[in-house]
């Protein structure tokens, strides 16, 4: 039986074979009655669409290229060649006239296979919220009626950049914290000890004196360092003359912070007025193109692009060149290039035509010029690593996740979540990221559940995904990106079909277009399988997604475990306190964070007692009594 059954699938093999060599024959004899002259060759698929638009100065010999031996090919080639059924082509007068045609034509189709970049440079505004305790943001759409916006601006990059630069030295807060909400409710952070926030989240700081140093940063944003410079030592000397030294010597560290913006800056200068700066790096088969846009010699916008390896370096130079300028891209009269590009005369002219000036195509060899060649090659090296190599051995486990899941993408950002109590008394969850396979402890949040009391599984992860999904928003608002401001790739839940089926309709319910899975243990409670909506997924040989996964599922248990704890034993120490006559939970809580221990408490006097908020000397009497056994 099973040597019948080889028999049928090798006969298949080799008719699958033999057609597709007859359709190469079939496609490469077309090819060879091609003419030896320039023009446009479109490649079509079974169902007729074009999946790939090329120009050649020769048809028959580029066009013939394609149907020869498929392993001299890249894999990215090998794929097209394989989906090919047909090409018509389109004689031109020139080579010249066949890249403008090109050019056309794939912005026309947008086929599959060509190198297509996204023109997303749409405008970038500075968002300023309304109110009490204003905050300013780097946008790219004006998405809040309550809000104020400078803008537009076309250099997203440079927008970015000023926000961050002006935030840092007027010490403004770059938390996910609201004001006034959060005023009071925590501690200051490790930027306000390191001198990078006001931290109104302390509740010391005067509103007027964080309303300057927001007006102050809205003056540097508008009119440049220095005017804002100028403005400052007016204010410093007034201080100085109202004997406010303390004041003078703050606003002489915030000019000395400007200063030292402006002469970082100029590290990113251009000798040229106007230009753009282009590089390619290669890895593995993957390429990251890297662009650095001066104005006024003045580094204004970068951006990088993905694509697979191409068969020549020079000709995918020029072909992400043409596509990157048949967007709607300012082309400037000097481009400058980390080595050799196929066609140069004729990409250069096309250019020329398009700007309506000459353009200069330019590789340099030494000096400044090539230091920011070398500067935006590193650029896109450590963008093509960071996307594509977080290490070999997280990158292969993440793609053998995604082929167990059926993802559509590597997931390179997952959250995780697990449910902790005790006897459904203390009701927590932990959230954990890992971001490229690694733990992300920055992105790490613990929730309390607080919408019922006893023990409910399903309805604690319902409630602490809608919390998640609803923060998601809020930060969406702000513009905030990191953080809850942007959603996973894969979310994971510490249990099997239950708690999956539990959060399934709240995505819906949030348009949150988010894969879900649980991570299933077994007796012995070590990961054994995935869980879907309706059943489980074994991960039999798949040993790097196996141990991945395992790691996940252990550090959110671990981490909420930890946090349960924490809450239990403060629960504990509260519980002993309100069998104390008058003591109720708010006393209690307002106890244990003066003191920290009931042994402390327990040595403390009556007048230390009545030092913390609410409590009377009657109820310190009792505490005493209560410690003292009588």
């Amino acid at each position: 039986m099973y040597s019948a059954i080889v028999n049928i699938l090798n006969e298949i093999l080799t008719k699958v074979g033999e057609c597709m060599d007859e359709r190469l024959r079939r496609l490469k004899d077309k090819a060879n009655k091609l003419p030896l002259t320039p023009g446009v060759y479109i490649m079509k698929d079974k169902n007729k669409n074009i999946i790939y638009i090329g120009k050649a100065k020769a048809l028959k010999n580029r066009v013939s290229q394609y149907f020869g031996a498929q392993e001299k090919h890249l894999n990215k080639v090998r794929k097209m060649v394989e989906n090919v059924e047909d090409f018509d082509y389109i004689l031109t007068d020139s080579e010249f006239e066949a890249l403008v045609l090109e050019c056309s034509l794939i912005k026309q189709n947008m086929p599959k296979y060509n190198i297509l970049l996204k023109d997303d440079k749409g405008f970038s505004y500075i968002k300023i919220t309304k109110g009490n305790w204003r905050n300013i943001y780097a946008v790219l759409q004006k998405d809040d009626s309550n809000s104020d916006y400078i803008g537009p601006y076309t250099a997203g990059f440079s927008v970015t950049k000023a926000v961050e630069e002006a935030k840092k030295v007027f010490k403004l807060p770059t938390c996910n914290k609201v004001f006034p909400r959060d005023i009071g409710k925590d501690r200051p952070c490790l930027n306000y000890h390191l001198g990078l926030c006001c931290a109104p989240c302390s509740g010391k700081l005067p509103l007027s004196e964080y309303e300057k140093n927001v007006e102050n940063a809205l003056d540097f944003l508008q009119n440049g360092s220095k005017k804002t410079i100028k403005n400052l030592t007016k204010q410093m000397e007034e201080a100085a003359e109202k004997l406010d030294f303390e004041q003078a010597a703050k606003i002489r560290d915030t000019i000395r912070s400007i200063e030292k913006v402006g002469s970082n800056q100029k590290v990113v200068s251009s000798t040229y007025k106007v230009q753009d700066v282009f590089a390619l790096s290669v890895m593995d088969g993957k390429a990251c193109w890297a662009v650095l846009r001066f104005e006024d010699n003045k580094l204004v916008d970068s951006e990088h692009f993905f694509t697979d390896e191409g068969e020549s370096i020079a000709e995918m130079r020029a072909e992400l060149i043409t596509s990157y300028y048949s967007l709607n891209r300012k082309i400037p009269p000097r481009i400058e290039l980390d080595g050799e590009i196929a066609d140069s005369e004729n990409i250069a002219k096309w250019l020329s035509e398009k700007r309506g000036t000459n353009v200069s195509l330019v590789i340099p060899q030494k000096g400044e010029q090539a230091k920011l060649v070398d500067m935006c090659k590193a650029n896109a090296m450590q963008k093509l690593t960071e996307k594509y190599r977080c290490n070999d051995r997280s990158r292969e486990a993440l793609e053998e996740l995604a082929m167990m899941l059926g993802l559509k993408a590597t997931p390179e950002y997952i959250e995780a979540y697990d449910i902790s109590h005790t006897g459904g008394s203390d009701n927590v969850a932990g959230m954990v990221v890992f971001k490229d396979g690694k733990p992300l402890k920055s992105g790490y949040k613990r929730f309390a559940v607080r919408g019922f009391s006893g023990q409910d599984d399903y309805r604690s992860m319902e409630e602490v995904l809608s919390r998640r999904f609803e923060e998601f928003y809020k930060h969406k608002e702000q513009g905030v990106t990191v953080g809850f401001g942007r959603l996973p790739d894969l979310i994971l839940l510490d249990g099997g079909k239950g708690q999956v089926n539990a959060v399934l309709p709240l995505l819906s319910q949030y348009g949150i277009d988010v894969p879900v899975f649980g991570m299933v243990k077994n007796s012995k409670h070590r990961t054994s399988a995935i869980s879907t909506a309706g059943g489980r997924i074994d991960f039999n040989s798949r040993k790097k997604a196996f141990n991945l996964v395992t790691n996940i599922q252990d550090e959110v248990h671990r981490y909420s475990v930890a946090y349960h704890r924490k809450k239990h034993t403060k629960s504990a120490l509260s519980a002993a306190l309100t069998d104390i006559k008058g003591i109720g939970e708010k006393k209690a809580k307002n106890l244990m964070i003066k003191f920290k221990t009931l042994e402390a408490i327990g040595k403390a006097d009556k007048e230390a007692l009545m030092s913390v908020p609410g409590v009377t000397e009657a109820n310190a009497i009792e505490i005493i009594k209560a410690f003292k056994g009588e």
